[in-house]
């Protein structure tokens, strides 16, 4: 008696469109003046906030400069105080929020932002952009 041939699946490769393929570029081609606030995951994706004022708050309340429209989010959630831009960065502060504000992966209370931070705040994952122009660094040659 011979063995029986099994015959299985044949593999299919799934290729996702090159369009697709990497993050969108959510602040369009005009850069900003000023520092902006961009949320990459979550509700909202996409949406893009420039930070104007001295110090912004954000949180579940409509009065907040960045509203966060989520149960996940305390109405008063954390600050941010833009007094150190004009060096480069600025500083968030967690205002005593349920969930936590979490900064590049680390949850506190307060903490430094500089160009490409991630500020995790309830369901909501944002990238904080200084929008400084580069400065050219002489080499002295």
């Amino acid at each position: 008696m011979q063995p029986s041939k099994k015959t299985f699946g044949t593999t299919e490769i799934f290729r996702m469109p090159s369009t697709e393929s990497t993050s969108p570029d959510l602040s369009g081609a005009a850069k900003p003046a000023n520092p902006t606030l961009a949320i990459v995951k979550g509700p909202h994706t996409g949406q893009v906030f420039e930070l104007t004022d001295g110090v912004v708050t954000l949180g579940r309340d409509p009065s907040n400069a960045v509203f966060l429209n989520d149960m996940t989010v305390s109405r008063r959630h954390a600050r941010i105080d833009m007094s150190g831009i004009a060096s480069g960065y600025a500083t968030v502060e967690d205002l005593g929020s349920l969930n936590g504000t979490w900064v590049d992966g680390a949850i506190v209370n307060r903490a430094m932002l500089k160009d490409g931070s991630t500020i995790q705040i309830g369901t909501f994952r944002m990238v904080f952009h200084t929008n400084r122009k580069s400065s050219r660094i002489e080499t002295g040659a």
